[in-house]
């Protein structure tokens, strides 16, 4: 899976905190040098590089394969890539950069860029880009000032996987609706009509993952923010936030959701043909086609149930880790590396990505996959802003909420306006860290 699995997310939201046992952030761990730019191939003795990243689910192969033909291209670099769960790869690149054996290179989630540059992990890559010829008229906006944290940048763009609306064709087809919702009156209208012929609990709203992230998407459609761009307060318990919380309890209300719906069992019930329609992440394209063959689906953004289009995103994004003994060939080389990347990022669609580069998105490949639908929304596109440890914040607050919420426990006003108050002491309290020199 490109993206965190459900359950690879739950387990690093465990996890995340243990950053604290490592170096702080005042660390003294320099900067990587600047290498030599990189206006051809590399032209230095043979080095071997160390590539770090955690794809591990349907995007492995797309991967390996992008990493052989680079190695296959040329005679000088060799690329070792070492696959880590992302559940336990910030935990372990972070540690092996602080005892000296990091990675030289590496692909990270754009929302764990902030966490990473105050861990001291990865170094600013401002210089890269221009060595690297790239410019921000090449990406989308938001993924392209996504990289970008405290006035430096430490991401290079390379994809960006959504949320998306996945209906079971047939279903649809059978009850005799003719065309995917783009409203949330559509969706309602849509839901009632396949009520009524029969069909079961046709929409499917899981209390955890991705729960939060369909609650994220909703607030922003309905002119919320969930954060403090300082990193100061949490503000997902607005007007917006309720409005979000309160429409996803009421599908289960009404009986377009079955109760309860446990982590992966909305997914698995679309593949097994019970739900008609489900909000899941782009990563699951290679997971339907290669495990439901049979299954006719089609997917398109996520309709607007609020004033405005909006649907959460995420970008892996390329990095390049600190070095206590920065080496000028294996700079050069990685740089090398990460162009190629970016250069062959079209080969990404294979993952079921949206790759960053806009030039990618015109290639046939792209252009006739699953997700070039959903690449139709990259303007709506959103990305919380770059907090150090907001996803360990989150995970301890917004998630409970929005899962007690569903479930029938809490109110969605008093469960918001609870893990607020909560998430913005804990924010508080990473901005004193942060201020001290200590370990987020």
């Amino acid at each position: 899976m490109t993206t965190l699995s459900r359950r690879d997310f739950l387990a690093l939201s465990a996890v995340a905190g243990a950053g604290a046992v490592l170096a702080g952030c005042g660390s003294s761990v320099p900067l990587a040098a600047t290498g030599p730019p990189v206006g051809g191939g590399y032209e230095g003795p043979p080095v071997t590089l160390k590539y770090w990243n955690g794809f591990t689910g349907g995007d492995g192969p797309a991967m390996r394969q992008l990493v052989a033909d680079f190695n296959d291209s040329q005679d000088l670099i060799t690329v070792r890539m070492n696959v880590v769960q992302w559940a336990q790869f910030y935990q372990r690149v972070v540690a092996a950069v602080h005892a000296g054996q990091g990675p030289d290179v590496g692909a990270m989630q754009v929302e764990q860029l902030a966490t990473q540059a105050t861990r001291q992990a990865i170094s600013p890559v401002d210089d890269v880009v221009g060595e690297l010829g790239l410019s921000a008229q090449e990406y989308p906006a938001q993924v392209w000032d996504a990289g970008i944290y405290d006035g430096e940048r430490y991401g290079l763009p390379f994809d960006m996987h959504s949320l998306g609306s996945y209906a079971n064709l047939a279903l649809l087809e059978k009850a005799g609706v003719t065309s995917r919702a783009a409203t949330g009156a559509d969706l309602e209208r849509n839901l009632t009509t396949l009520l009524d012929a029969g069909v079961p609990t046709p929409f499917w709203m899981p209390n955890r993952w991705p729960a939060h992230l369909i609650f994220l998407s909703l607030l922003w459609q309905f002119g919320g923010e969930p954060y403090a761009e300082d990193g100061s307060a949490a503000t997902f318990d607005s007007e917006a936030g309720v409005a979000a919380l309160t429409w996803m309890a009421s599908q289960v209300e009404r009986g377009f959701s079955p109760p309860n719906v446990a982590v992966d069992s909305q997914y698995t019930a679309f593949k097994n043909g019970e739900g008609a329609v489900t909000w899941d992440g782009i990563w699951q394209i290679n997971d339907l086609q290669s495990t439901a063959p049979d299954l006719r689906w089609g997917l398109a953004p996520l309709p607007t149930i609020g004033s405005q289009p909006a649907q959460w995103a995420n970008s892996h994004q390329l990095v390049m880790f600190r070095s206590r003994r920065p080496d000028d060939n294996r700079l050069a080389a990685s740089k090398v590396f990460l162009r190629y990347l970016l250069d062959n990022s079209a080969a990404w669609t294979a993952a079921g990505m949206i790759p960053a580069r806009s030039q990618a998105r015109e290639s046939e490949d792209f252009v006739t996959s699953p997700q070039a639908a959903v690449a139709e929304a990259i303007p709506t596109m959103r990305f919380l802003p770059p907090v150090p440890a907001l996803g360990e914040v989150q995970a301890q607050t917004l998630e409970t909420a929005v899962s007690n919420a569903i479930l029938g426990v809490d109110e969605p006003q008093a469960a918001l306006a609870a893990a607020a108050e909560q998430a913005s002491a804990l924010m508080q309290g990473n901005l004193r860290k942060f201020a001290r020199g200590e370990a987020l």
